[in-house]
């Protein structure tokens, strides 16, 4: 009998989702409903876990498991699929071994209980959460370390990437970069945290060289996920949270669930400038893992900063000892997408629901980034209240506020949406284009790439691309127009 969690899905559909894809393959995507668009060209990498267990052990946390890489190339109406595993020293060691060596930063121990697991501090490199392509290297991110680069024609995995020595051992690399379209560079931080955290904001050219512009020095430990991009600013979210290491030390728990809301204390916005001042403005408890977009306004009160993110009440951690896969979708925290207005001379923060409906993964036209933009798209839950798995894409427009959405309820299951415009001119209408998202197809058990037309976001998907196989539940991606 299949357990139904909301009117909208089946947790055994869901679950699907979840199993382990073992197999690398390469080969023609055959089987499309209605037509690739000839000007979609260009290629799609997307990252996630595609191994969540070892011989049927598994991994206590999906953000465990371990990196897949797949690339959608697209030219002449015609899409081809690949994937291959980011081949770390510790994915190559669990797969010789056949069972779990290494413990997870978000809910896996290692088998045999506390003895097996105290005093092991060591990090798995899990290459598991985004992929970019930059300066002609595809680089695999995990936010806890070096990038992996792959070769963005076969997927091989070269090895760690610390761009020519400039990225020192210990320092690591987002997994969470922000692109300027006009320049080409690629923006993003590493943290080192601590009783005092050290942010670092780097700069990657479009030939692949990487900078320092600023190290900033912030009290307090610092769980940062993302950050948001002005012309003039870094901006990122303090969460108010702290670190407690001793059951991870003694091996009782792993580190993020060692990780623990301050209550009743504020969140802090960190405002860091091309010259490395930080500025930090309170504002109203709340947690945040990803921002939508953020943009410099001149007001009536002096110029402001503009950010929107998805906003969650608490920090939404799984409990130790419990199974992602039960989870209760009724007593998980939601995600809404808020605006915060800072005006930094006065010191002061406004927040303002733009969708209530709970949600996730929001993203922007590329041109946008850190400039006034007007649409949104962002994974959704299916139902307008309450909770459960993304099941479709809704684009909001930040102007009017108004709403639309592609369900993919009952047995559809998003992804990140990815917008692709159909013309990169600085005239073309910002919603002309595509927006590409992967959707797991619980009744036929298999995935599928659906390419929304960007401007009719609930209608009759342009083309829908069946996949020979599933891909597990991913995390990030990006699209480049270079055809691989």
């Amino acid at each position: 009998m299949v357990q139904t969690a909301s009117p909208t899905f089946s947790r055994e559909d869901w679950q699907k989702g979840y199993e382990s894809l073992r197999t690398e393959q390469a080969y023609w995507i055959d089987e499309i409903e209605g037509a690739i668009p000839l000007g979609l060209e260009g290629t799609l990498f997307r990252n996630g876990p595609g191994q969540l267990d070892i011989n049927g052990q598994k991994y206590g946390h999906p953000f465990d498991g371990d990196g897949m890489i797949c690339a959608i190339a697209f030219k002449n109406g015609k899409a081809h699929f690949a994937n291959q595993f980011v081949k770390t020293p510790e994915f190559l060691a669990e797969q010789k071994a056949g069972k779990i060596l290494y413990r997870g930063v978000f809910g896996t121990q290692k088998a045999g209980g506390w003895l097996s697991n105290i005093f092991d501090l060591r990090n798995k490199n899990v290459a598991n959460t985004n992929v970019v392509y930059q300066g002609g290297k595809l680089l695999a991110l995990w936010e806890a370390a070096h990038p992996y680069s792959l070769n963005p024609k076969s997927l091989d995995t070269v090895g760690l990437e610390n761009f020519g020595g400039k990225l020192g051992a210990g320092e690591v690399f987002t997994a969470h970069p922000r692109k300027d379209d006009r320049t080409g560079d690629l923006w993003g931080f590493g943290v080192q945290p601590g009783p005092k955290s050290t942010i670092s904001i780097y700069r990657i050219t479009p030939q692949g060289e990487l900078s320092t512009e600023s190290q900033v020095k912030v009290s307090g430990f610092c769980f940062l996920h993302d950050f948001a991009y002005t012309p003039n600013y870094r901006i990122f979210m303090q969460n108010p949270v702290s670190f407690k290491p001793l059951p991870f030390i003694l091996g009782l728990a792993t580190a993020g669930e060692c990780i623990e809301l301050k209550p009743n204390s504020p969140s802090q916005f960190l405002l860091i400038d091309r010259q490395g001042n930080l500025q930090t403005i309170e504002t109203d408890p709340c947690f945040v893992f990803h921002h939508c977009n953020a943009f410099e306004k001149k007001s009536e009160q002096g110029d402001e900063i503009i950010v929107d993110s998805v906003c969650y009440p608490d920090y939404p951690k799984l409990e130790p000892n419990t199974d992602f896969r039960e989870i209760d979708f009724d007593k998980v925290i939601a995600g809404q997408l808020c605006r915060f207005t800072i005006n930094p001379q006065l010191g002061t923060v406004k927040r303002e629901l733009i969708l209530e409906r709970s949600c996730e993964f929001p993203v922007v036209h590329p041109r946008c980034v850190g400039q006034e933009y007007r649409y949104a798209y962002i994974g959704a839950i299916a139902k307008e209240s309450g909770n459960a798995p993304l099941q479709a894409i809704a684009k909001v427009d930040m102007q009017t506020g108004k709403q639309e959405f592609h369900s993919f309820a009952p047995r559809g299951f998003i992804s990140e949406p990815i917008f692709v415009p159909r013309d990169r001119s600085a005239t073309s209408a910002e919603d002309d284009g595509w927006v590409l998202t992967l959707i797991f197809n619980a009744e036929h058990n298999r995935s599928d790439l659906v390419i929304l037309d960007a401007q009719n976001i609930s209608g009759k998907p342009v083309a829908t691309l069946h996949l020979k196989h599933h891909v597990p539940y991913g995390l990030h991606g990006t699209f480049t127009q270079e055809v691989f």
